[in-house]
């Protein structure tokens, strides 16, 4: 034991030169939090520009520092970052014009404060708008000139809150004047707004939330969170390479090597130390034969499936090898496996096992179990929900996702033929034919979710946001989940989900299936960087061409077939649901482009009787949601009309 102690320290002296021999990623450790100079640490999804890498942050996120401030430019106008709260995903954000010189009010020109919707919007529980009125023609009443802003001489600026009752008498003669109106938002706590206290209110600044990919799993996996802006995705910047979500395989790897090292080291003083290693091994031993005893209690049916235990998988997968893995999404990365029988299997590992999860889960297993069609994935089974991870096993599509073929890996190995995405539109259409008349909405339709197998049939894949719709409603109130670019705009905006979202994230599949094109591309034009606004745009301009793959466009064959599926796809995407066809009409008309072609018999896309619930007259039919839908043009070279109006964005004052 003596000389056990005395070489005690040459081995943790080994062990500590070999545990910091393992050099950080540079990636990892330029996303460092920084600051400039005002005590905000600056990290994901914002980054400071000449500070930190572009990919330390989310698009759109960018600082720039400023006399010891970060600076925040939106639609032209810089705003000083006051407070950060990542909790509430809050920053309170002051004009840098007007904090800076008090008088900017009075001769610079104030903007109207343009957001984009899908990373930032206004907090209105605390935040109202500041109206700036000047050199209107109208005469002013003098019991309103308390309104008006002392010191601005000939500028004649006004200032009122937007709820005030005397807006209308203040901005009277501004229209077709020469007059101006703007609004900023301000924090408004109580009272009201005139010429002697507007500064104290317009200093105070305002808040607002802004919405990236959540931080929080490679955070707590000990990772620094980015954004890999080639593949348009988030990336989890570790200690020793960059992962798609989280550190936790790397992690593992790391403490694995580290233990292997010292216990190789150890095994020189294992005669020493001999009855301690018996008796850790002894302890090993009692906590896996308990683990073991607890996964063969679980064992058993569940919602009809078969449940597979922990031990069971982790033998498919060998040991979830990161060579297995077949992709990473927002809740759980998927690998192959081969089971014990030689079935080939995908094996879904979610994330976290919390509430939240766990209830994704439930609702995966539970809708999975209930539905039977050839284009929709089978669930062979999964783990119990009380064991150690939640596991979901499906059957294996080897030939990947429609995403993969169009413009993922695949794309430029062998281009998906008009013929074959045509097949992949029709059974695509079936399958959410079949699920809406299952009373149950997709709320996650996009490419990556549609796998082909060898021969091109598809498989719609990833139930763990989908909701069950019963006939006699008409919509479930919740908050928008999904994929950016394929989110319906009116559940967005009014939250309000109906199959009719379902049709508008076909609709964006449509256009894909066109272009080649992704939904989401930050290195289009500011204004074309959602697919869908693009298609809109390029089809009321009577611009086709411009969207067609040129692989497509060679094949005359196609030209007209794809026309006619653009007007589907633009029917599709029209921003009230009510004016979209359902999922059944969609069907149909795809049916009807083929059969007009010359195409291959297409009643066997048809659902079958079989496939289908019992009907009732409230779900059998055209859907659960009856609406006129919009006339299509006769072709896309004709003058289209869309309630959109050109651009899917939210619109404000849209009734839900």
């Amino acid at each position: 034991m003596k000389k056990l102690k005395k070489q005690l320290p040459l081995l943790f002296s080994i062990f500590f030169l070999f545990n910091h021999s393992l050099c950080s990623d540079p990636w990892y450790e330029s996303c460092v939090p920084k600051d400039c100079g005002d005590g905000l640490n600056i990290t994901y999804p914002f980054f400071i520009n000449g500070l930190q890498n572009s990919s330390c942050g989310y698009p759109g996120f960018a600082l720039n520092c400023s006399n010891g401030s970060s600076i925040l430019r939106i639609s032209g106008t810089n705003f000083i970052v006051n407070k950060i709260n990542r909790t509430s995903r809050q920053i309170r954000l002051q004009n840098a014009a007007i904090l800076t010189n008090r008088a900017e009010i009075c001769h610079s020109k104030i903007e109207n404060l343009t957001l984009d919707q899908t990373r930032f919007s206004i907090d209105s529980a605390t935040t109202t708008r500041l109206v700036l009125i000047s050199n209107c023609s109208g005469s002013i009443d003098p019991d309103l000139e308390r309104y008006r802003i002392p010191g601005c001489g000939n500028s004649t600026r006004f200032v009122v809150a937007a709820g005030d009752g005397n807006l209308r008498n203040l901005s009277d003669g501004c229209d077709g004047g020469g007059g101006e109106i703007v609004e900023m938002p301000v924090e408004l706590i109580g009272g009201m707004v005139d010429g002697r206290n507007y500064k104290e209110v317009v200093e105070r600044g305002f808040l607002m939330t802004w919405q990236a990919a959540d931080c929080g799993v490679c955070e707590r996996s000990g990772g620094r969170c980015g954004f890999n802006m080639s593949a348009f995705q988030f990336i989890c910047f570790c200690t020793d390479r960059p992962h798609k979500v989280s550190c936790k395989n790397e992690n593992t790897n790391r403490k694995v090597i580290i233990i292997s090292v010292t216990v190789g080291f150890a095994v020189i003083f294992a005669l020493a130390n001999g009855i301690f290693f018996s008796h850790r091994a002894y302890k090993r031993k009692v906590a896996t034969y308990a683990d073991k005893s607890r996964e063969l209690e679980d064992t058993s049916v569940y919602f009809g499936v078969p449940v597979f235990s922990y031990t069971e998988l982790q033998d498919a997968t060998d040991r979830f090898d990161s060579s297995k893995e077949l992709g990473d999404g927002g809740f759980g990365t998927v690998y192959y496996g081969k089971l014990r029988d030689g079935r080939e299997v995908a094996v879904k590992w979610l994330y976290e096992h919390n509430y939240k999860r766990v209830q994704q889960f439930m609702n995966e297993v539970e809708i999975l179990t209930r539905l039977r069609h050839k284009n929709l994935v089978s669930l062979y089974g999964c783990t119990s929900c009380r064991s150690r991870e939640l596991l979901l096993v499906y059957e294996y599509i080897s030939n990947g996702t429609v995403a993969d073929h169009l413009h993922g890996d695949r794309a430029t190995q062998s281009p998906l033929t008009w013929q074959t995405r045509l097949k992949i539109a029709l059974e695509t259409a079936s399958a959410l034919v079949y699920l809406h008349a299952s009373e149950i909405i997709h709320r996650d339709v996009k490419t990556n979710n549609i796998l082909l197998d060898n021969n091109y049939c598809v498989k719609v894949a990833d139930f763990g946001l989908s909701r069950l719709l019963p006939s006699d409603v008409t919509h479930v109130s919740t908050a928008p989940q999904g994929t950016p670019g394929y989110v319906d705009p009116e559940y967005y905006q009014c939250y309000q989900l109906t199959n009719k979202s379902d049709v508008y994230s076909f609709g964006v599949v449509l256009i894909e299936l066109i272009s080649s094109m992704p939904a989401i591309d930050i290195s289009r034009s500011r204004d074309e960087i959602v697919l869908a606004n693009m298609a809109i745009n390029r089809i009321q301009r009577r611009a086709l061409d411009e969207l067609v793959d040129p692989f497509l466009a060679s094949d005359l064959d196609a030209e007209k077939m794809t026309t006619s599926v653009a007007e589907l796809a633009f029917r599709c995407l029209q921003f009230e649901s009510e004016t979209r066809p359902t999922m059944n009409e969609v069907l149909e008309v795809l049916k009807g482009i083929r059969v007009e072609e010359g195409g291959d018999d297409v009643g066997v896309l048809t659902v079958r009787k079989s496939e289908l619930p019992l009907p009732s007259p409230e779900n059998e039919g055209d859907g659960l949601l009856k609406g006129l839908v919009t006339a299509s043009p006769i072709s896309v070279t004709a003058k289209w009309h869309s309630t959109s109006s050109g651009s899917i964005t939210p619109k404000a004052g849209v009734n839900c």
